[in-house]
């Protein structure tokens, strides 16, 4: 059976963490995603204590989110994150506005830079891979995208394959896992409310409860090499809602 895990941006306003890890393992979560904010400046000591909360509610983190300049930059501080915490697949999640490329050439070059970067630690055993928003589906003036040139100039990329805002980035997600299926990983299972509804959550909706087509996406998804599914939503107005709605709706996929 397919397990859901939780991506713990999703709780990043209801602290403390030690709550919300209760939480999400009382509604029959097992696995949990970090990212940056979490764990980044953490010293050996501090990941020790994290990775003892992890244990103590009985749940792993296999996957987690990285950004580049950590990456780049201290690359000993991610794989000692990576080994504390027993994460085996590190995904780099974003590229802020200012930083993204106009044309196809700058595209491709990223994923150049983000195949080198992950170089060292797919030689380490970690899958390494790229998690995508929106603007990565947006048509470049040749009419190809940067998602298409960040895995052309990526090759050895994995992905993680965030279903919900491909279909906000106007792409068709069906599309897209039939043509690089074999490169997830990992995918984001999160919801967007129908037009104008969930105003006060940024449009998002709990996994079951909006308009993306859950179910058939399943069935293609379980195609595919994925072995980590996570839900995630970006601003949700009540966690334990959230949790207990995403799960019961994912148990009928």
């Amino acid at each position: 059976m397919t397990t859901l895990g939780f991506q713990l941006y999703s709780a990043r306003n209801f602290p403390p963490l030690s709550d919300v890890l209760k939480l999400v393992a009382s509604h029959g979560y097992r696995e949990v995603e970090g990212y940056g904010g979490l764990y980044g400046t953490l010293d050996e000591a501090g990941l020790q204590k994290f990775r003892a909360e992890l244990d103590a509610n009985e749940l792993t983190m296999p996957t987690g989110h990285f950004g580049l300049d950590l990456l780049e930059q201290e690359p000993d501080q991610a794989l000692l994150i990576a080994n504390t915490l027993g994460i085996s697949a590190i995904y780099c999640p974003h590229l802020a506005a200012d930083q993204r490329p106009t044309d196809a050439e700058g595209w491709f070059a990223f994923g150049q830079r983000l195949q080198e970067a992950g170089k060292r630690y797919q030689d380490a055993g970690y899958t390494f891979g790229w998690h995508n928003h929106d603007f990565e589906f947006k048509q470049l003036p040749d009419g190809s995208t940067p998602q298409e040139q960040i895995f052309a100039g990526g090759p050895d990329l994995s992905w993680e394959a965030d279903i919900a805002w491909v279909v906000r980035g106007g792409a068709d997600p069906f599309t897209w896992i039939e043509s690089y299926g074999k490169k997830i990983s990992a995918v984001h299972v999160k919801d967007i409310a129908p037009a104008g509804e969930n105003t006060d959550e940024d449009g998002w909706a709990d996994v079951g409860h909006g308009t993306v087509p859950w179910k058939d996406l399943m069935a293609a998804l379980k195609k595919t090499p994925a072995k980590h599914f996570v839900l995630e939503h970006d601003n949700p107005k009540d966690i334990e809602r959230l949790a207990s709605r995403s799960m019961a709706a994912f148990k009928t996929y």
